[in-house]
Formats: structure tokens, sequence, C-alpha cells
């Protein structure tokens, strides 16, 4: 059984409205997001590592 299954789901976020932001604070809002992806991709790969290490370790 996958536990992310059990897990709550975090509510969608309300779209940013980027009229009010001026282009500096554009940039500023996408870096920040492309190191959250960065970030959320590296857990991706970890918790997949880690699925295969056990796949790996029961297989046996």
């Amino acid at each position: 059984m996958d536990t992310d299954d059990l897990e709550p789901r975090k509510p969608i976020v309300k779209p940013t409205d980027f009229s009010t932001l001026s282009v500096e604070e554009l940039k500023t809002y996408i870096q920040d997001l492309e190191t959250e992806i960065k970030r959320a991709q590296a857990a991706i790969d970890a918790k997949q590592s880690h699925r295969m290490g056990a796949e790996s370790f029961f297989k046996r």
C-alpha cells in the first residue's frame, strides 16, 4: 500500500494577481517558483531512490 494516498491533500492555492506586481517582482516570483520546483524534484528523486532501495532489498 502506498502511504502517499493516505496523506491529506494540500488545498489548491488561489492564483496570484499578477496585475499588481512590477516586472521585477514578477521576475523574483518566477525565481522563487523555480527554486521550489527544484526542491520538489529533489524530494521526488529521494522518494524514488528510497522506494527502489526497498524494492531491491525485498526482492532478494
